[in-house]
């Protein structure tokens, strides 16, 4: 009994070995054939443009993630615009988007911000003076205003000025100033400003 055991061992490890050293041999012949070339790169036509979806257009509004803003997309309903884009944001995060982190820097409460959509701009109104917002918050609005559906002139969100207005400014101080997004979703100065 002891002799089978033994030359059933043997017959194992040769079976083993054999699969193995044949893989071996054939991996290089199966990747060498695989017909991948070095061409270097190669167009691939136009980024994508706009924010649609098989049904239409869409609201992006930007809440805070663990590390910066985070775009959400929500079906837009027609005719939307800045205004809406707001409202969403001001809604504040889904339970589904809460669950995977998200949250508002925005001050908790109700609060009019109001939008208007001029070509490559949006006048942003706020119940707010900016110096009282996070920096989270000030992303998040001027963000969602300039991703927003509805503004004429064809320019990606990037290149949509944002002309923040304060509430409650001493008279006299600057009437607004003007932000964009950056790709990262933060708010920056437009230059000469």
């Amino acid at each position: 009994m002891r002799v089978s055991r033994t030359v059933h061992r043997g017959a194992a490890r040769r079976r083993t070995g054999w699969p193995a050293a044949v893989a071996a041999l054939l991996a290089p012949v199966a990747l060498a054939g695989c017909g991948v070339t070095d061409t270097g790169p190669a167009a691939a036509g136009a980024p994508a443009a706009g924010a649609r979806t098989a049904g239409g257009a869409v609201v992006r509004a930007y809440f805070v993630a663990a590390h910066g803003t985070w775009p959400v997309t929500r079906p837009a309903p027609p005719g939307a615009g800045p205004q809406t884009a707001l409202n969403v944001l001001l809604a504040g995060p889904t339970p589904a988007e809460r669950a995977r982190g998200l949250v508002t820097a925005l001050p908790a409460g109700t609060h009019r911000v109001r939008a208007r959509a001029a070509p490559g701009a949006v006048d942003l109104y706020l119940p707010w003076l900016v110096s009282e917002l996070d920096t989270a918050a000030v992303s998040q609005l001027v963000c969602t205003a300039a991703s927003a559906p509805g503004i004429p002139g064809g320019k990606r969100p990037v290149d949509v000025v944002v002309r923040v207005h304060e509430s409650g400014l001493p008279s006299g101080a600057a009437d607004s100033w003007a932000v964009t997004c950056d790709e990262s979703g933060v708010a920056a100065p437009v230059a000469g400003r």
